[in-house]
């Protein structure tokens, strides 16, 4: 048991949620193959020292700070309730904060009736909120000088002020659309979230902090290719300048001489964000010619 627990690298991830499908699809896109059978909650590496645990989203900060887990991936809104508890109980730098992912963007924000007379977050003096991340909404009104009553509200926190527990509500919001439905209009954000890579603060052995900093790069490389493409063209070489100052995000150019042309050469770029037609069309209007998009599948900086 302690042998293996020094040789295999454990990442906590949501069971079931806005988190999980993308999660799972990234470690394949690491390179993970695993096996997990149907109701199972553990899937096991074949070709890498790398398991999985599907838990609940609110029990991967804990699993991470008590070393159960060497990494988790959960929503920053998650993490950050998860921190200001552990601070209120003293105890400081839980876990590492590795990186943000690229996906599970959502936003906490307050949320009014919108037949009452509460508009913004001023008028909460006095009132009470449902909301269920109790710690960030509370340390956010004491640092607004705001004296109001936390209620902790589980599941549909969007018909607490309906059924008459709460005067508004502070919730994580997408697309808005659950708002609306109950009759509530969205007020301040307090927090941006987005899914986050953590690590243990306990240290590694020297071959798991090996596995750990190769998955890091790979989802690095994963990141990057999101929206990057790799743009082939003709130019004039009086034209780099200006190609280079229309790609988004490029760096600099691979040029390369087109034989029996003197004063044209083929131009080879990644971008590394989306390369709209504008983009293209503006390519062209500075003399680009036989412009080739392609997406990139891998990247290793």
């Amino acid at each position: 048991m302690n042998a293996d627990k020094q040789t295999r690298i454990k990442i906590a991830i949501q069971k079931s949620g806005r988190l999980t499908d993308h999660s799972l699809e990234l470690l394949q896109q690491v390179g993970l193959k695993y096996s997990r059978g149907r109701d199972q909650l553990i899937g096991y590496g074949e070709n890498m020292p790398v398991d999985f645990l599907l838990v609940r989203d609110d029990d991967i900060p804990s699993l991470v700070k008590d070393d159960v887990c060497d990494l988790g991936i959960v929503g920053l809104n998650e993490l950050e309730e998860r921190r200001i508890e552990y601070k209120n109980d003293g105890i400081d730098n839980a876990f590492q904060q590795i990186m943000p992912l690229d996906y599970g963007q959502c936003r906490l924000a307050f949320a009014y009736p919108e037949n009452g007379s509460m508009k913004t977050i001023a008028d909460a003096e006095g009132k009470c909120i449902a909301t269920s991340y109790p710690y960030i909404v509370t340390e956010y009104l004491k640092t607004a000088g705001i004296n109001a009553d936390v209620i902790e509200f589980s599941g549909a926190v969007e018909i607490a002020p309906s059924l008459g527990r709460a005067n508004m509500i502070c919730d994580l919001v997408s697309s808005g659309a659950t708002l609306a439905a109950n009759k509530l209009f969205e007020g301040e954000t307090i927090l941006q979230s987005t899914s986050v890579l953590i690590q243990t603060t306990v240290a590694l052995s020297p071959e798991k902090q090996q596995w750990v900093d190769k998955i890091v790069q790979r989802i690095n490389g994963v990141q990057q290719v999101r929206e990057s493409k790799y743009i082939m063209m003709h130019a004039p070489r009086s034209a780099l300048k200006a190609i280079t100052d229309l790609l988004p995000g490029a760096e600099s150019p691979t040029v390369l001489p087109l034989g029996g042309i003197d004063d044209k050469v083929a131009v080879h770029v990644v971008c590394r964000e989306a390369v709209f037609w504008d983009t293209l069309e503006n390519l062209k209007a500075v003399g680009a010619s036989s412009i080739l998009v392609l997406p990139v599948e891998k990247m290793l900086a």
